[in-house]
């Protein structure tokens, strides 16, 4: 298994991480490529204002449904197009 597939893993069971995490836990040296290659495969992951233990900001990565705004706006863009399963 993918470092990639295992941190997918993890985000669909519902965890989140932040990029330093993601480092540490997964060994992968350039977390934001990573989402955003989970992003280009079609997964919704979600970037949220979070904060440390000792209050410092920063961003925890999750996985989840998109809004009905969301789905709005992808229509609006790409139209049905958006929504049919790509073939291999």
């Amino acid at each position: 298994m993918s470092k990639q597939e295992m941190l997918l893993n993890q985000l669909s069971r519902g965890k989140s991480f932040t990029a330093k995490q993601i480092k540490s836990s997964f060994g992968i040296a350039h977390p934001a490529s990573a989402i955003r290659n989970l992003r280009e495969q079609g997964y919704c992951v979600y970037t949220n204002a979070s904060k440390l233990h000792d209050g410092t900001p920063t961003v925890k990565y999750r996985i989840g449904v998109p809004s009905k705004r969301i789905v709005r706006l992808a229509n609006a863009i790409a139209g049905a197009s958006a929504f049919t399963a790509q073939r291999s």
